[in-house]
């Protein structure tokens, strides 16, 4: 099934359901999709919806981030439920241990020295961890082991 047919989907469903939360991200998502295409000028592959997918869910962890330090509780559980539902259709995400081997093998690629290095490790890497990790907690590994070098 594809990608917008399974949101589609899942959106009659949550209609049916009378899931407001999930109705509205949902119609959110499918929104931002048709943006994209609208942007790109072309219906979106697989892999270009799961980029907007990644960037919504992105977009939910920064206001978690910031109701938060607000002390806004109320917005932080909605944006939490929210991430929730997005994190449905995501790809699983990897583990730290999956991301330290895959630095470790563009380490040795790219011949890292240093800190210096840091924008032709994260070009390498970044291509094989996007949409599976958080590039927040890519670059703060990164820059942690180049600095132990």
């Amino acid at each position: 099934m594809l990608f917008k047919d399974r949101l589609n989907a899942d959106l009659k469903d949550a209609m049916r359901n009378k899931d407001a939360i999930k109705r509205t991200v949902i119609r959110t998502l499918l929104s931002e999709i048709r943006n994209a295409e609208i942007s790109a000028q072309k219906d979106l592959q697989e892999g270009d919806i799961e980029g907007v997918m990644s960037k919504q869910a992105q977009q939910r962890k920064d206001s978690i981030e910031a109701f938060g330090e607000a002390g806004r509780q109320d917005l932080v559980d909605k944006e939490t439920a929210e991430l929730n539902i997005i994190s449905e259709y995501l790809p699983e995400q990897m583990t730290e241990v999956e991301i330290e081997g895959f630095i470790a093998d563009i380490l040795k690629k790219v011949d890292a020295t240093g800190p210096s290095d840091m924008g032709k490790v994260m070009g390498a890497l970044m291509p094989l961890v996007k949409g599976r990790a958080d590039g927040k907690v890519v670059n703060a590994m990164v820059t942690a082991k180049l600095k132990e070098l």
